[in-house]
């Protein structure tokens, strides 16, 4: 079986520079007018709506004191998904109004298009005079697109397969094949309606609990409440440095979210220990994927690979 680990897209964001107006309104600071998408790769969800839609902006260094309208051009090398039949752009320009220094290209993508783990991007380019492109950043654009399904808490809820970093540092003085995957079952919490019991998650015999925040769809979170206990410390380490206890919760320093079409939870665990009600110290923070699995794929995981 293949774990799905979940790509965090980073986008070369456009650069903060001192904006000024043109030669004809103002004192420049920087030495020209340049016209560019504030990313060079941007990534968006796509949402079971019929009026969805998503903005990629351009940017200019400086305002004018007049309209500039610049027409935008979809570059078909190097995409894999088609106008017309993936989505639609309101407009084929783009207008910088009198003294300001951005607008937006507006996409309207086809949520039934796309397959439960599709990633579809297009390329767009600015078609303008030379002079107004900056050489370091280009006149072009990557958009990728990804869809976001419904939330449903059952689809968070079986057998699950987990992969851990944790295990990985510390796979504990038991775990004889020293294995960083693990095959547990997950059921409803009944006191949350958006959380879940992962049984026996790193360790037999500890239990924690997940909550997922689906307020906002297009980026949906999951939280591990703190001061959970995930195991012993001598089962673990081999020595108590507090009060034999490995506590839990989901790290500040990372994001952690769901993703309900591929069924699986990326939860950046942050691991410490009390002595009573002193911290002890940080064990630090570990990367986990969780990916639910049918009955069937569970069975054949116990059969063939004894998990």
């Amino acid at each position: 079986m293949t774990i799905r680990i979940p790509i965090i897209f980073m986008a070369a964001v456009f650069p903060a520079v001192l904006f000024t107006a043109c030669q004809e309104t103002g004192t420049r600071v920087v030495d020209r007018e340049y016209i560019l998408f504030q990313d060079t790769l941007s990534v968006h969800p796509v949402l079971n709506d019929d009026n969805y839609s998503f903005t990629v902006p351009v940017s200019s260094t400086v305002s004018c004191s007049y309209d500039r309208t610049i027409a935008v051009e979809i570059v078909d090398e190097g995409s894999n998904a088609v106008e017309g039949r993936d989505y639609v752009l309101e407009s084929n320009t783009i207008t910088i109004p009198a003294g300001k220094y951005s607008a937006d290209v507006v996409v309207y993508p086809k949520y039934d298009r796309f397959n439960d783990e599709d990633t579809l991007s297009f390329n767009l380019k600015l078609v303008m005079p030379e002079q107004l492109t900056w050489s370091l950043y280009g006149d072009e654009t990557r958009v990728s697109m990804y869809k976001v399904c419904p939330y449903s808490r059952d689809t968070f809820t079986g057998w699950c397969v987990v992969t851990s970093m944790f295990l990985y540092e510390y796979p504990g003085l038991t775990n004889v094949s020293q294995s960083y995957q693990r095959l547990i079952k997950t059921r409803p919490d009944p006191s949350d309606e958006n959380a879940v019991i992962l049984e026996d998650w790193l360790f037999d015999g500890y239990d924690v609990r997940i909550c997922f925040d689906n307020s906002d769809p297009a980026n949906p979170r999951v939280t591990m409440p703190e001061d959970q206990v995930i195991s012993d410390e001598l089962s673990v380490f081999g020595q108590a440095n507090g009060d034999n206890r490995i506590l839990g919760m989901d790290s500040p320093a990372y994001v952690s979210y769901f993703n309900s079409c591929q069924s699986f939870v990326s939860l950046w665990l942050r691991a410490y220990v009390y002595d009573l009600s002193t911290l002890v110290g940080y064990v630090g923070d570990f990367y986990n994927v969780m990916e639910w699995v049918s009955d069937e794929e569970a069975d054949r995981l116990q059969k063939e690979e004894g998990m």
